[in-house]
């Protein structure tokens, strides 16, 4: 008799226990509050995108940030997150916006989408969760046209207590305590500058430009052309 061959599940495409259902629709409530930054985000990221491109945002959660990146640039925005929820919720959002943007399902290291599609692709505060990021900076890298570029924003491992009170500062006392309970957790799986900086160097791009904030860090990539 035949034994039965086995197939072997597909990997998890995030660490921990992912965000689905009750807990990302309290994510996105409590990051709702959190718009002005977004906008912020949205301005910075504007530099890098001309009326028209495509660009890719990788992990966008309830969408605030794709929704005022479109807004601020025409551009034609496109997010792939791995929880239905949170596509769901975008997608909702980017209605009551008035905007069309396609948010659809899938994994950052095996993105179902064209080589060389994108002008621009960027993906903030949620690389560390990632379970295979070596593949999603390569994913990050195929997608790209020749010549365009690519941002992770994030979380850095070595920040000091002292940077996470500065920050936090102006926050109120029940949102600050709760962040900083959210960014001890987090930091577990968070890269130091040097880590992340290794990491961009094996990729597809072979190196990145890292540059350090008060909590966090900023990889700057580029495909050649």
């Amino acid at each position: 008799m035949q034994a039965k061959t086995e197939i072997a599940a597909p990997p998890k495409g995030h660490k921990g226990i992912g965000m689905e259902g009750l807990v990302a629709t309290w994510y996105a409530r409590q990051t709702a509050k959190d718009l002005d930054e977004f906008r912020s985000t949205a301005r910075q990221l504007a530099s890098h995108i001309e009326r028209g491109s495509c660009v890719l945002e990788i992990a966008p959660g309830p969408g605030y940030l794709a929704i005022e990146v479109a807004k601020l640039t025409g551009c034609r925005m496109v997010g792939v997150d791995i929880s239905r929820t949170f596509v769901r919720i975008a997608d909702e959002n980017a209605r009551t916006a008035g905007l069309d943007i396609a948010f659809d399902l899938g994994d950052a290291a095996d993105l179902q989408l064209p080589s060389c599609g994108f002008d621009f692709v960027f993906c903030r505060a949620a690389f560390k969760n990632f379970s295979r990021p070596l593949e999603a900076l390569n994913e990050m890298y195929r997608v790209l046209k020749p010549g365009c570029s690519a941002l992770v924003i994030d979380l850095r491992k070595d920040f000091s207590p002292q940077e996470a009170n500065d920050y936090l500062r102006g926050k109120g006392a029940l949102n600050a305590a709760l962040l900083k309970f959210i960014f001890t957790m987090l930091k577990k799986r968070a890269y130091t500058g040097e880590a992340i900086a290794q990491l961009a160097a094996q990729s597809h791009f072979r190196h990145g430009d890292v540059r350090l904030n008060s909590i966090g860090f900023e990889l700057r990539l580029r495909k050649p052309a």
